[in-house]
């Protein structure tokens, strides 16, 4: 049944409010401990509800904050303003699933391959990105600053917690993976992590090397099959191909200022 009551918000009475049942089991969820010691003598506030809404609201946005500020994705561009039609090949219907977030559910990976300035970086963050508003913990990061991070631990009590840190949010977005070689080391650390993560969380990777050139990544690593294995296992593989988008803005821009160059010179002239 519904309750009726003066709103301070609105300064007039509403029709129906919210069950006083319902209330208390939000401020339970709240932890209200004092407002629930005195929830007896709070059935007919009509603040309680505006209160409980005005904490369920600060309570979001510092958690938004928070979770942006630990998944470390820094700046990017919008997908809204992403070229598409530049790629060769780039299955924007893919990217697009990719983007729903449905992956997570099922605690799938997603690989990205194509090479350098294609794009890859800044769909990996637009995922991400989405990912936090979503209420996911993410986390992103270089294959060069996650492998240095963890092959620089001495302790193997400081690496167990650190892998843990790693291996703890829902979505681990690992930026990158190819463009330097590593160690048999940091191979093993790389699948330790992703089969610490395998089938309990999502891994996204961007690479520049087919899966068949990862003996160059990790040369001499026996575990670079098994890697593979766990990474693709249950995966999304999106390939990118074409012409650098970064090397035509260049161009672009070049082209940009040779004319402006032009123009100054004959008015000089």
């Amino acid at each position: 049944s519904g309750r009726t009551g003066w709103s301070p918000m609105t300064g007039s009475r509403r029709l129906p409010m919210i069950p006083i049942e319902v209330l208390r089991k939000r401020a339970e969820a709240l932890h209200l401990h004092g407002l629930l010691a005195h929830w007896s003598e709070l059935t007919d506030s009509a603040w309680v509800e505006p209160l409980l809404i005005w904490e369920e609201t600060e309570r979001a946005r510092r958690s938004l904050e928070r979770r942006l500020a630990e998944a470390h994705i820094g700046r990017f561009k919008p997908l809204a303003d992403f070229d598409w039609d530049w790629p060769e090949q780039c299955d924007r219907a893919a990217i697009g699933e990719l983007m729903s977030l449905e992956f997570l559910t099922t605690a799938s990976n997603a690989i990205l391959v194509g090479a350098s300035g294609l794009g890859k970086s800044t769909i990996a963050r637009n995922i991400a990105h989405r990912a936090v508003l979503s209420g996911h913990t993410v986390l992103f990061t270089t294959a060069g600053q996650l492998l240095g991070d963890l092959a620089a631990i001495d302790s193997d009590s400081a690496l167990r917690r650190r892998l843990r840190h790693y291996a703890a949010p829902a979505l681990l977005v690992i930026d990158e993976v190819g463009y330097l070689s590593y160690s048999n080391r940091h191979a093993d650390l790389l699948f330790e992590l992703i089969n610490r993560r395998h089938e309990s969380r999502s891994t996204l990777i961007t690479t520049n090397r087919s899966f068949s050139e990862w003996s160059e990544v990790f040369p001499n690593a026996a575990c670079t099959v098994a890697l593979i294995d766990r990474l693709v296992h249950h995966a999304e593989i999106v390939a990118i191909k074409g012409e650098s988008y970064r090397r035509k803005e260049a161009q672009e821009r070049a082209e940009q200022r040779a004319r402006k160059r032009r123009a100054i010179s004959g008015t000089s002239a």
